[in-house]
């Protein structure tokens, strides 16, 4: 991976010139027919920024739409970012995630639902509110380790369990679009998102293993 030397980041400043919910509304406007692939999003986005693409993964896992599989391909590809931001690095993507397929219309259909969450956000969203949390090298460098965690805890098996892919998706959509609008507070409330979501993993696991227990125990008790 090459170095970003760019002199706005991975944001063109042209992005924040229109409100992020009519350009996204435009990128699904242009998604192709049929199947669409990671790689396909991410040029349709084009070359404006890393961030606006993890939005656009997230705002799928919004609303409940079942889609097999898109957890972890769009949890490796929000991974990638956030690993390429840290080292600020440009993005690559191997060929298994950049190249694979998911059905176009159930994308364009979460998406679309998503956007609503957006447009929401950009009501309440001040640039540089609680600016040092927001523009210190630290704070920025914490929240690009917090970007990779939302991506890992995205990308853990729990797919079937409710809420499990929405909390680690709006931790991940704050901790963007804080950073888009160095916006200290949401920068804040996606810090607190990923930690909610380790405890809510952390729960579903101690109860699991419970289960297991208890099941095991009866067992026992019916071969004794």
């Amino acid at each position: 991976m090459e170095k970003n030397s760019d002199a706005c980041g991975e944001v063109d400043c042209g992005w924040q010139a229109e409100p992020f919910g009519e350009r996204l509304l435009g990128v699904i406007d242009r998604l192709p027919p049929g199947d669409v692939t990671v790689a396909e999003i991410r040029d349709l986005v084009g070359p404006d920024g890393l961030l606006l693409l993890t939005v656009l993964l997230t705002l799928v896992f919004m609303v409940p739409v079942s889609i097999p599989g898109v957890s972890t391909v769009f949890g490796g590809a929000i991974l990638l970012i956030g690993t390429s931001r840290l080292l600020n690095r440009t993005l690559w993507m191997p060929k298994r995630i950049a190249q694979h397929a998911l059905p176009s219309d159930k994308i364009r259909d979460g998406l679309g639902k998503g956007v609503k969450w957006l447009h929401r956000l950009e009501r309440v969203c001040r640039p540089h509110r609680l600016n040092g949390v927001a523009s210190s090298g630290l704070a920025t460098l914490l929240s690009d380790g917090g970007l990779v965690l939302g991506a890992v805890l995205l990308m853990a098996p729990f797919g079937l369990i409710p809420f499990s892919n929405t909390l680690p998706a709006l931790a991940l959509l704050f901790l963007s679009l804080g950073l888009l609008q160095k916006d200290g507070l949401f920068i804040l409330l996606g810090h607190i998102g990923n930690l909610v979501t380790i405890l809510y993993f952390g729960v579903l696991v101690f109860f699991g293993i419970e289960a297991v227990r208890e099941a095991f125990r009866h067992l026992m008790e019916k071969l004794s």
